[in-house]
């Protein structure tokens, strides 16, 4: 390849019909791309182990492994989460559309396929695809930690920033990796939920972690920002002013960032029925009539302290 030509971009067909393949590869190599082809959704896995395509063209009802589940495990796969898998499907029953979008397709075309559409689109996903890690590098190379979710709260990827972040506040002993994520799966997938500002994540951390939602980036994938900021220290500020319990302190606090009783319940994981009655202890202890006193009380002490 000389210098200043691009290299053909790599894309995996994945189809238990050979006749099928045959006809991608035509398709492929006639529009100036790589083809590599797959006759399972197991074989396409084994295959993914020593190359990385820059797409994916999948059959949606293959034997055995089939295309959703082959799809939704490899978009488990750190690895190979980015690459755009396009569905090819004779079916065009709703039911398959939203599952092949459900387990991580960004598109799918019907059979027969057409060259001309089917090469279209492949040129369309291949640029966002482009742009998406351009952007990626970009975060990496600007020192935010960030992590990127689906809508049930699970990891898609994350800037070695906050990985070092999570790094070191998992309690002494514990390996850092995908399967350690599952702890705070759950309180990104109310993050997702609720869109709340900052959450205070806590599951089997030695150190609390705030995250702050940022927005949908992408379909199916929200943006959420971490930092150190230890919230500890001003939950201990509060709780010892004003005799509070931590749960107290808590809920006192996140009314100081002018959170509802609802914010904070979905916060905080309990209902905004119980978040009444700790704000009803709170306003004894603070001798005060309502939470705008209560607010303003605490962050003079946070900002004494």
């Amino acid at each position: 390849m000389k210098p200043d030509e691009k290299p053909q971009p790599v894309i995996l067909a994945v189809d238990d019909a050979p006749e099928t393949l045959s006809l991608l590869t035509d398709i492929l190599e006639n529009a100036g791309m790589t083809a590599l082809v797959a006759h399972s959704g197991k074989g396409a896995m084994s295959l993914l182990s020593h190359v990385s395509p820059d797409l994916i063209l999948m059959d949606a009802l293959m034997p055995g492994m089939d295309g959703f589940e082959t799809c939704a495990a490899l978009k488990q796969d750190g690895a190979f989460a980015h690459i755009p898998v396009i569905f090819m499907t004779g079916l065009s029953d709703t039911e398959h559309v939203v599952r092949g979008f459900s387990s991580g397709g960004v598109d799918y075309v019907t059979k027969p396929v057409d060259p001309e559409e089917l090469t279209a689109r492949i040129r369309v996903h291949l640029a966002n695809s482009r742009m998406t890690q351009s952007a990626r590098m970009a975060l990496d190379i600007s020192g935010t930690p960030l992590v990127a979710v689906r809508d049930d709260g699970e990891v898609i990827w994350i800037t070695p920033q906050a990985s070092d972040l999570f790094r070191k506040v998992l309690p002494d002993g514990e390996m850092f990796g995908t399967h350690w994520f599952d702890k705070v799966t759950p309180a990104l997938a109310r993050m997702v939920e609720n869109k709340p500002g900052k959450v205070q994540l806590t599951e089997g951390l030695s150190t609390p972690i705030v995250a702050s939602y940022v927005g949908e980036t992408a379909p199916y994938e929200h943006l959420i920002r971490l930092n150190d900021g230890d919230v500890s220290r001003d939950m201990e500020l509060l709780r010892r002013a004003f005799d509070l319990t931590r749960r107290e302190s808590e809920v006192l606090l996140w009314v100081t960032q002018g959170k509802s009783n609802r914010d904070v319940a979905g916060i905080l994981d309990c209902s905004p029925r119980t978040v009444n009655k700790h704000l009803e202890q709170i306003f004894n202890k603070l001798n005060v009539e309502n939470r705008t006193a209560a607010a303003m009380l605490a962050v003079r002490i946070l900002a004494d302290g």
